[in-house]
């Protein structure tokens, strides 16, 4: 309707707001005669009135009364009025004025008061007085032939500048892209399998991922795989819909699949920022890149170039001319030439540093890659790097580390079925995480149904990410970073899959009936409860006289008054209603005989677990502690 009259969403509000009409920014429902009279009003709005906000606005709901996007808004905070706000931040009247002013429009007040923020709860002082900001580390993931590669190639070209020596650009594993808003450190190793086996040994590197789909093809299962390993490493996604210039792309649809997936693009009102681009020709890759730097703005991400060094490696190979060659990107501190390195087992002194340009440097800082080479072996991706003083220092720990390996009881920290209960129990949180695949969508969704059944107060079942086909390297990867269990139904282990999952002790289960599976994980959620237990009463006894036998020591002589009274059982002895005794009969005999237990009106001799101080009159109640 706003677009019928030439105006914005906002005024439509306003007009409705005065009408008395209930409406969600200018959203409503209305009956004829109600819109003959919306229309005949706004009719007498002019574009240039201004939009009336009954309180304070945040970007969310400015991007809806203005009729932009809400990434749009956010830049105009961050690089115009130099205000750094979530979607859901309660702008400052004066802010917000401004805000709206910059698209055009004017913004009032109904009510002055209304309109200040809550004040937010004051920050605690940052841990680090010496931070500084530092760029996001970027990876790309998505689908195959979605055009990942396409896109870090594009962007290296367009941004990267080349080297001096003919014009060629190292590659090292990582690289940077400079623009006059900032820089961006690009991973170039594509993909969430790379991404994920990096998190498995710790690597915390990424900062953002961009998910790329290909708007011609849509959500596919990569696809979903990339969304589920980001949101497990609780990793902000920008999406990039590529192929926009392709015949049948379809931008659209994809934005309508990705809300399937929990990524709820803003045009559809949801937090999830989507650049449209063409990896072919340049389209659209500006604004990602201006998305990337806007997102880690939001992220605040700092770091203390003079702290401890934090750095893990990002692709290692061996160089037949140089040796062992690790690409390193710090996230903390500063890594110099000359220092001692403890990467995992492998040990040296740095000889050499090289940028993404392939020029000699001395030093690399917070977010930037750098080749190193010095080492006496090749790490792995993802390992973590620790500085010492002396190199002996670092071969010596290297050297323990190896023979404590030779252990028997060295193993991996997977999770299994078995072992489930211990782990849980070193924590509060109640939870089992799995990877399913099974041979059809049909099954994966029937298994998934049956497993989500499955659950209480105190524990539930969580499916980390569910997919057709057999069990893969990926999915043992992410079941090693989110301590769960793979799953298959009906299908096989990919090879390599095996021995990568008993390397890192992740659990593979696979089952060719479904209630087995199900049974299987249903026993493995109990055994995760604590046990309950209940009081159940058994009976009440009368200790009637004492006994003092040379041959078997102090008995009580009892009379069972109601119910039974059973031997080993719990009792609790009464005296004049207060409590003497608690614990267990250790005895319990008719006549001269052991009996297991006697019932109501019968006679008895009962002797107790470490007590002997019982009188005629006292009261036994007698009871067992039953698992509810």
């Amino acid at each position: 309707m706003a677009k019928e009259f030439g105006l914005r969403p906002g005024h439509v509000a306003t007009v409705l707001d005065d009408l008395g009409i209930a409406h969600d920014h200018a959203s409503f429902e209305a009956d004829d005669d109600a819109l003959e009279l919306i229309r005949e009003a706004l009719a007498e709005v002019s574009p240039d009135s201004p939009i009336t906000a009954k309180g304070a606005v945040t970007p969310r709901e400015a991007a809806a009364l203005l009729g932009v996007g809400a990434a749009d808004v956010q830049r105009t905070l961050v690089q115009k009025l130099k205000t750094m706000a979530t979607l859901t931040t309660q702008l400052k009247p004066e802010v917000a004025q401004k805000l709206f002013e910059q698209f055009g429009a004017k913004l009032q007040f109904a009510d002055a008061a209304a309109a200040k923020p809550v004040a937010p709860k004051p920050k605690p002082a940052p841990k680090q007085p010496a931070a500084r900001k530092r760029p996001p580390v970027v990876t790309i993931m998505g689908h195959v032939d979605h055009g990942k590669t396409s896109l870090l190639d594009k962007i290296r070209k367009s941004n990267v500048v080349d080297t001096e020596h003919g014009g060629i650009t190292q590659h090292i594993g990582a690289y940077q892209v400079e623009l006059p808003e900032g820089v961006i450190t690009f991973l170039d190793t594509p993909g969430h399998e790379a991404f994920t086996a990096m998190r498995a040994r710790g690597a915390m590197v990424t900062d953002i991922a961009v998910l790329v789909v290909a708007a011609d093809d849509g959500v596919m299962p990569q696809t979903i795989e990339a969304i589920n390993h980001a949101k497990s490493a609780k990793v902000p996604i920008i999406v990039a819909v590529n192929k926009i210039d392709v015949p049948g792309a379809n931008p659209d649809r994809v934005m309508s699949e990705l809300t399937q997936h929990g990524l709820v693009p803003e045009a559809f009102g949801g937090d999830t920022i989507v650049c449209k681009v063409s990896a072919l020709t340049g389209e659209g890759i500006p604004n990602l890149l201006e998305m990337i730097l806007l997102q880690a703005e939001m992220l605040q991400l700092t770091a203390d170039p003079k702290g401890p060094v934090e750095a893990y490696v990002v692709e290692a190979r061996l160089d037949k001319g140089r040796g062992p060659v690790a690409t390193i990107l710090v996230k903390n501190g500063t890594l110099k030439k000359g220092q001692s390195l403890l990467i995992d087992t492998a040990y040296g002194r740095i000889r050499s540093m090289l940028d993404y340009r392939g020029k000699q440097i001395d030093e690399a800082g917070p977010s930037v890659p750098a080749e190193v080479t010095g080492l006496n072996q090749v790490p792995e991706a993802g390992q973590k790097v620790e500085v010492f003083e002396k190199e002996a220092e670092a071969r010596t720990e290297a050297e323990r580390r190896i023979e404590s390996r030779k252990s028997p009881t060295h193993q991996g920290r997977g999770l299994t079925l078995k072992g489930l209960r211990e782990k849980l129990s070193q924590g509060e949180i109640k939870e089992l995480n799995l990877v399913v695949r099974a041979d059809v969508q049909g099954s994966v969704e029937a298994v998934c149904g049956v497993l989500q059944k499955i659950k209480n107060e105190e524990a539930q079942v969580r499916i980390i990410h569910r997919g057709v086909g057999n069990v893969t390297r990926s999915d043992v990867d992410l079941a090693y970073t989110a301590d769960a269990i793979c799953l298959g139904f009906n299908v096989g282990v990919e090879s390599g899959a095996r021995s990568q999952a008993k390397q890192r002790g992740v659990e593979i289960r696979t089952y060719k009936i479904i209630y087995e599976l199900a049974e299987d994980i249903e026993k493995a959620i109990k055994g995760m409860l604590e046990p309950k237990f209940e009081e159940q009463h058994l009976g009440t006894v009368e200790i009637r006289m004492v006994f003092d036998l040379s041959r078997y020591g102090k008995v009580a002589g009892c009379y069972v008054t109601e119910g039974k009274v059973v031997r080993g059982c719990q009792v609790r002895v009464r005296r004049n209603k207060e409590v003497v005794y608690e614990g267990k009969i250790a005895s319990l005999k008719h006549l001269k005989d052991d009996v297991r237990e006697m019932a109501a009106g019968f006679e008895c001799g009962i002797q107790f677990e470490g007590w002997t101080g019982f009188e005629v009159g006292d009261v036994i109640e007698a009871f067992e502690m039953v698992q509810v």
